[in-house]
């Protein structure tokens, strides 16, 4: 049974699985999809399009499925997947797809810190760190177990591979398939890297 606070805001036509509780100023929208034992804290947006999957924790302020950030997003319908088990923290945001891939997917048992945006169309894959403030735009892809310290920015169609650790303010613009450390932009690089 599903636990639901009287101010939060759950549209009919939403689909909520068992077991989820979903706190005050919680707010569902239509055409949403949320599986089990999930638990939305308060003031948490579930967007259009949403398909979210089983045990994920929401904190106060994470938007999820949000209107792509994207000049050429002309309202098609498109959808962000959430896998399972992951800690998405304070005002994280999530935007779904565009025409161009669709969706934004994200895979599971991931931390992504407060405050850090993931754009649309962005493959995301599982047991990642991301940290406080961090901004990935449209199509980047993050591979399993990367992690990103904060305040990173990066660029669109980059990717970060497999195993990939990336040092709080870094900015780049192209793709890291192996490590980076102590490297606070492309010209500060101090360990071996593969670009792409």
């Amino acid at each position: 049974m599903n636990t639901i606070s009287p101010l939060a805001f759950v549209h009919p036509n939403a689909k909520i699985g068992d077991n989820n509780i979903i706190g005050p100023f919680c707010y569902i929208d239509d055409n949403t999809i949320i599986g089990d034992n999930n638990k939305l804290l308060n003031s948490v947006t579930i967007h259009t399009g949403a398909r979210i999957g089983n045990g994920n924790e929401f904190f106060p302020g994470a938007s999820i499925s949000t209107k792509p950030q994207d000049l050429k997003f002309r309202g098609e319908e498109s959808f962000c997947e959430i896998g399972d088990n992951n800690s998405i923290r304070e005002n994280v945001t999530i935007s779904r797809g565009t025409a161009s891939k669709g969706t934004t997917i994200v895979g599971n048992n991931n931390l992504f810190m407060e405050s850090m945006h993931i754009a649309h169309d962005c493959i995301i894959g599982s047991n990642i760190i991301i940290g406080n403030s961090t901004k990935l735009a449209g199509e980047v892809k993050v591979e399993d177990y990367a992690i990103i310290s904060a305040s990173v920015l990066c660029h669109q169609f980059c990717n970060i591979g497999c195993n990939v650790m990336i040092q709080a303010e870094a900015v780049f613009l192209k793709t890291f398939l192996l490590i980076l450390l102590q490297a606070k932009s492309q010209s500060d690089m101090q360990v071996l890297i593969l670009l792409d």
